[in-house]
């Protein structure tokens, strides 16, 4: 019949992407609005430090500092997910420079930009970023420039396979038929045809972004002392071990949570769009 309502078209998707959504809603409020979720985070309390977890008033205890640890996670939600932001929207960028120029053109251009990605590639990338950022002084901003020079090689990578496979297509032939210039058949006709595979890979980024940068901050590479960053958190909470293990837990856990979280969606993104030639 033809007023039959197609059922598959409004499937809602599986619980583990809603969860997955609202996991990075909450972020995202956390992100927007800190001072509203955890008002004078930093403030400190020593007469209330390393208090434990279901504390009076503090659901998952103090720091050695008597900084309530909720507070503390929440607030640290800028500095671990704007770097990595960053990180993937850094690397985005020089890949679809460097990636689709490579592919376009082919020749000399493409030897040199696939020699940088392969010798980037065969580097150890969290080794190299630890040197880097010891030998420039560490710091945050550092670590994702440090990051995004390290991560370019994937998308540099993904970007000029995708426009191989793209402009040998018919619809390109015909483009180039009609004299439209280089900037225009790459804007117009293939990166809204890879923008997909573009977008999964920005968000398995954004997770990778997560792991690493948390990682520098916990050997003391990101963020300054006593800042709150999750990664930071994870750190401090090791001498709290004993008196408050909620403070490097709840660290952890959320981590791990948001980056599954991303790459569930970014996977999701795949399976309904995917590398599909329509």
């Amino acid at each position: 019949m033809e007023n039959t309502i197609n059922v598959e078209k409004f499937k809602l998707p599986p619980v583990r992407i809603m969860l997955s959504v609202l996991v990075l809603l909450i972020i995202v409020l956390w992100m927007a609005f800190p001072s509203l979720f955890a008002p004078d985070a930093l403030s400190l309390d020593i007469q209330n430090a390393k208090l434990p977890a279901g504390s009076a008033g503090h659901l998952l205890g103090t720091d050695a500092l008597g900084r309530d640890v909720l507070k503390l996670l929440i607030a640290g939600t800028d500095s671990a997910m704007i770097g990595p932001l960053c990180i993937a929207a850094g690397s985005l960028i020089i890949g679809l420079v460097l990636g689709s120029t490579a592919g376009w053109f082919g020749g000399f251009w493409d030897k040199i930009v696939s020699a940088y990605a392969d010798l980037t590639l065969s580097m150890p990338s969290m080794l190299l970023a630890i040197v880097a950022a010891a030998i420039i002084g560490g710091g945050y901003w550092v670590s994702v420039l440090v990051m995004i020079i390290l991560y370019s090689p994937f998308d540099i990578r993904l970007v000029r396979s995708a426009v191989i496979q793209q402009k040998s297509k018919p619809y390109i032939e015909s483009t180039k038929m009609l004299n439209l210039s280089t900037i225009n058949i790459l804007a117009k006709h293939i990166f809204p045809n890879i923008a997909m595979v573009i977008l999964v890979n920005f968000f398995l980024n954004i997770a990778y972004g997560l792991m690493s940068m948390s990682s520098l901050s916990f050997l003391g590479l990101g963020v300054g002392p006593k800042e709150a960053d999750w990664g930071r958190q994870l750190s401090d909470g090791r001498e709290l071990l004993s008196q408050n293990p909620a403070m490097s837990l709840s660290a952890g856990i959320i981590i791990i949570v948001t980056a599954v979280s991303i790459n569930l969606i970014g996977s999701y993104l795949l399976e309904r769009g995917g590398f599909d030639d329509n």
